[in-house]
């Protein structure tokens, strides 16, 4: 790589995270109200034992790092999950998801977060922190990446975000294989411009309620 397109390529990262701070930071503001609200109900939710779910996740360069979301499943959802040995197969063979009316994990109120995508409100702190972005390729757990083959280093070249190309094209309704195709197209031809662009995709997506499960 050329020393202009190195040099590029820096400012564009710096420009990227001076943004993911400023930008997490003020929906950290504007959407604390909200924030609370959700914390309120969940607290009050018995068939959960806290507000926040913490998963592994891959991050950039292979490095593990806790995701947070809004709860939106029941205690031991893994083992709830795998004691159906017919659904999980077909939770695996679905690109590791099932429709929301036939997931024994998610509870009531956790199928409304899903469809709203307020639980991924919580990543805003994962931002703030460096282990993700406000856009990149969605992080996956380790079992995952193994959809992604020979180009697992390509896909963790960049951080992990929020939201993405994926995202903006579907989220769950694109499945593997395509969606390694999407995620690594991102990562070929990142840039602020398109990051933004993508930004104004995914609320087009949230506020149409397409492909959240």
């Amino acid at each position: 790589m050329s020393n202009k397109k190195n040099n590029l390529r820096k400012t564009y990262l710096i420009s990227k995270r001076i943004f993911d701070i400023f930008l997490s930071l003020i929906a950290l503001i504007l959407f604390s109200p909200l924030f609370l609200i959700v914390w309120i109900i969940q607290v009050c939710n018995k068939s959960i034992s806290s507000p926040i779910f913490k998963q592994k996740r891959v991050g950039y360069q292979g490095e593990l790092f806790c995701i947070y979301k809004f709860q939106s499943m029941v205690d031991d959802a893994e083992n709830v999950l795998k004691s159906n040995p017919e659904l999980y197969d077909k939770y695996k063979k679905n690109n590791y998801k099932l429709e929301p009316h036939e997931d024994p994990r998610i509870t009531p109120i956790g199928r409304f977060l899903r469809k709203t995508s307020l639980d991924e409100l919580p990543q805003l702190i994962n931002v703030l922190k460096g282990q993700m972005s406000l856009v990149g390729p969605r992080p996956v757990v380790i079992e995952e990446l193994n959809e992604y083959g020979t180009k697992k280093e390509k896909f963790l070249s960049v951080k992990p975000g929020i939201t993405g190309y994926w995202q903006a094209s579907g989220r769950s309704s694109v499945g593997y294989p395509e969606r390694v195709d999407i995620e690594l197209y991102y990562v070929d031809n990142c840039s602020f411009f398109f990051d933004l662009k993508l930004i104004f995709m995914t609320a087009f997506q949230v506020l149409a309620r397409k492909g959240a499960y």
